[in-house]
């Protein structure tokens, strides 16, 4: 009988899943999972409707990926259609919402989709190891698991982590494998937040709006530019419009530069047309003349100097230009995911360690990043699906 190769997967969410159902037609493979469950990220994730990817193509698709010459050639062998492909042949059809957003079709549930998966493993014939923690590599560069049932290396023809970051480590991402891959020898940059809220200099006026959103803005920090809706914080502000200029934050930051936002309150009003509005306007009447509601009042109180907002002569200029400091981004346990991981330059384009042709990473464990919108997890399907090719022309003669 032909020899099946023997794939160990270590870490049980979207990208070690999908991994494991393309494994799975020539190999035995074993998903090792520190939880209880695999998918429980993924299911947090779609607590508030599963965006699973995006509509986007070519460079519109890359370009949201950093870094992009890395990401490109992954996401043309398996983007946003080959992932629709794949859910509808595990039953689960999908449909384009606004902005581009892919959703699972209305009254799927996040729990019925990872049941999907885990029925297709289940039917190819993977087994789950629930409550196995990789720990260390021992003196032959095995990862040491220990666990119910089984406490020392893992004897393997591969093996594939897909560990996570360390956002919400409430899931099991906490990011304990850092220390184990640098002691091995592997350059691991450092994890940082991403997809998460900025903190703000907040005044005592603007905290009383935390928890109210402020609707249709633009926002912008150095070269990226966004539309979305945002929410006030007791912190600052998080959402959509927030989530994709994190990274430019985080670079000025990095560069020892004060980093700012600047928003559009206003983005489908020129500032000819709210100058005209204001024109015949009395004092009291200029908010409701220029149609801000009071949490955008607010804001733009809070950050427009008291003797320009009370004179008035540039505030359809403010309202369209509002410059904001940024003091710093939310902790890394509140952020939905995380920038770091492994450098690049320690993989092959297979996404196997180039000195350790065995082992394989996928998913956050790299260091890429990528804005909510279904970018996030469909850049962890592709990476999942990268690896798993990588290892099938590694093994499989």
């Amino acid at each position: 009988m032909k020899h099946r190769p023997v794939i160990r997967i270590i870490g049980g969410g979207p990208a070690g899943l999908i991994a494991a159902d393309i494994l799975a037609v020539h190999c035995d493979v074993h998903v090792h999972e520190q939880g209880r469950q695999v998918g429980r990220k993924f299911l947090v994730a779609g607590e508030g409707g599963l965006n699973i990817t995006n509509a986007a193509e070519g460079d519109s698709l890359a370009g949201w990926y950093t870094p992009a010459d890395r990401m490109r050639p992954l996401l043309e062998a398996f983007g946003p259609e080959a992932l629709w492909a794949w859910l509808l042949d595990l039953g689960v059809p999908t449909f384009v919402g606004t902005s581009g957003r892919v959703f699972p079709e209305r009254g799927i549930k996040p729990a019925q989709v990872l049941q999907a998966i885990k029925r297709r493993l289940a039917d190819r014939g993977v087994r789950i190891h629930t409550r196995h923690a990789f720990t260390v590599f021992d003196e032959r560069g095995r990862p040491v698991v220990e666990g119910e049932g089984h406490r020392g290396p893992l004897e393997a023809d591969a093996t594939l982590f897909a560990l996570g970051g360390a956002s919400w480590p409430v899931t099991g991402s906490t990011g304990s494998w850092v220390a184990p891959f640098r002691e091995f020898g592997i350059r691991v940059n450092e994890l940082r937040p991403s997809n998460c809220g900025v903190e703000l200099p907040m005044t005592d006026a603007l905290v009383t709006h935390a928890g109210k959103p402020l609707k249709n803005i633009d926002v912008r920090s150095g070269p990226i530019r966004v539309r979305g809706e945002a929410t006030i914080t007791a912190h600052g502000l998080e959402g959509n419009a927030i989530y994709p200029v994190v990274p430019a934050v985080r670079a000025a930051m990095a560069a020892g530069e004060e980093p700012t936002l600047e928003l559009d309150l206003k983005p489908d009003v020129a500032q000819e047309e709210l100058e005209r509005r204001l024109a015949g306007a009395a004092w009291k009447e200029r908010m409701a003349a220029l149609k801000l509601d009071r949490p955008q009042v607010a804001l733009l109180k809070a950050f427009t100097p008291q003797h320009r907002f009370m004179d008035g002569a540039h505030l359809a200029h403010d309202v369209k230009h509002l410059r904001i400091p940024v003091s710093g981004l939310r902790p890394i346990a509140e952020a939905i995911s995380t920038a770091g991981g492994i450098a690049w330059d320690e993989l092959d384009d297979e996404l196997s360690l180039k000195h350790h042709p065995h082992l394989f990473v996928a998913g956050e464990m790299i260091d890429w990043d990528a804005p909510t919108g279904g970018f996030l997890l469909q850049g962890c399907f592709t990476t999942g699906h990268a690896a798993a090719m990588g290892i099938l022309r590694r093994v499989v003669q």
